[in-house]
């Protein structure tokens, strides 16, 4: 078995770079074995893969994680258990930005440890969808103290671009980390953000490495599927082949990752996730898995490196797409664009209503 890379983000704290998604946890692929998936979770920690990647606005995924978490202490003690990262967000809803209180925002990091049935959260990223309503600095002020309380380890931020997160490291916050979406198709973060992040000692953990499954074999070969989706991830990332070029162009990039998986003896998705990998300032890829069963494949992401005439080749192809252009995240930012319409900007729900339930707080 391949042996998993790790990283020190600060110091005492090491991820593996490979980090386990839980959006698919969500029931937003399809439906969910909560049994088989809490059960399935103790063989990626087996295997090397000791980071999960949740919010609290993943439909009950910060839950399933806490079963597992329960079930690892009883039946291997806390020590095993102490090795699980769980990366958990923190996303106010749009229509509450202007009126949220502080006493509301330390409620959902109660409700995420209630949830995950953990002391401390090992790192919450912040996300705030306007930065126009209310005042975010304030509510990023909050999980500061949540974190001098003890509630919180690490914090850091997601999808947002160095113009954003600059405004809070000049305010003093301490950020370990950014999430944002970075795969080979959607290169914004090397627009500037990579050589921001490097130089504030902020790492880039990146979701999207696939581009919600187009980056498989599976779309080798075939036509094009325009946008009929359910699944609104895969509209989301079918946009993100429009900006990138063509469908054609999308399926030259998949022949060539396909050649150069096959000189490795990998799949082009292991060549896709390790170009990633391989970019400067990324401490991780998220790679979304609701089960085990394709977990070998993960792994294969760390049998091999890319060589020069490996990255050359990529970067000729790369010269051919269009786009995406901008900054992080400035597609999706704009709620009028098709980008922006597909999102939903208003999934909390009301997190006293579970922590008085709890009875864990007055």
């Amino acid at each position: 078995m391949s042996t998993v890379e790790t990283i020190e983000l600060r110091p005492g704290y090491n991820i593996s770079r490979v980090i386990r998604g839980g959006w698919q946890l969500s029931g937003g692929h399809g439906p969910v074995d909560k049994k088989a998936a809490v059960s399935d979770m103790k063989t990626f920690l087996d295997s090397g893969i000791n980071t999960i990647d949740c919010a609290d606005i993943y439909t009950g995924v910060e839950e399933i994680i806490g079963s597992f978490i329960e079930k690892l202490r009883k039946e291997c003690g806390h020590h095993t258990a102490n090795r699980l990262k769980v990366h958990t967000k923190l996303v106010p809803d749009l229509a509450r930005l202007a009126d949220i209180k502080p006493n509301e925002v330390e409620d959902i990091i109660d409700r995420s440890l209630l949830r995950l049935k953990v002391q401390q959260l090992d790192l919450v990223q912040f996300f705030w969808w306007d930065m126009s309503i209310g005042i975010a600095a304030e509510m990023l002020g909050i999980l500061k103290e949540c974190q001098l309380k003890g509630k919180i380890r690490n914090l850091g931020v997601t999808n947002w671009d160095s113009d954003q997160i600059s405004h809070f490291i000049e305010a003093g916050f301490d950020l370990i980390s950014t999430q944002v979406q970075f795969s080979i198709l959607d290169r914004r973060p090397l627009n500037g953000l990579t050589d921001w992040s490097r130089h504030e000692n902020i790492h880039l953990l990146c979701y999207g490495t696939l581009a919600g499954g187009f980056l498989e074999e599976k779309w080798l070969g075939k036509p094009d599927p325009g946008y009929s989706f359910s699944n609104r991830s895969l509209i989301k990332y079918r946009l993100i082949i429009d900006e990138f070029g063509s469908w054609d162009l999308f399926q030259e990039l998949l022949r060539l990752l396909k050649k150069i998986g096959d000189l490795h003896k990998v799949s082009l998705s292991s060549v896709a996730i390790r170009w990633v990998l391989e970019q400067p300032q990324v401490a991780a890829a998220i790679v979304g898995a609701r089960y085990a069963s394709h977990l070998s494949k993960t792994l294969e992401v760390f049998k091999f490196g890319l060589t020069s005439s490996d990255k050359a080749s990529i970067a000729m192809l790369l010269n051919k797409a269009s786009g995406p252009k901008g900054p992080v995240y400035g597609l999706e930012a704009d709620r009028s664009s098709r980008h922006g319409r597909i999102m939903k900007y208003n999934l909390n729900s009301l997190p006293r209503e579970e922590i008085l339930k709890s009875g864990s707080r007055e």
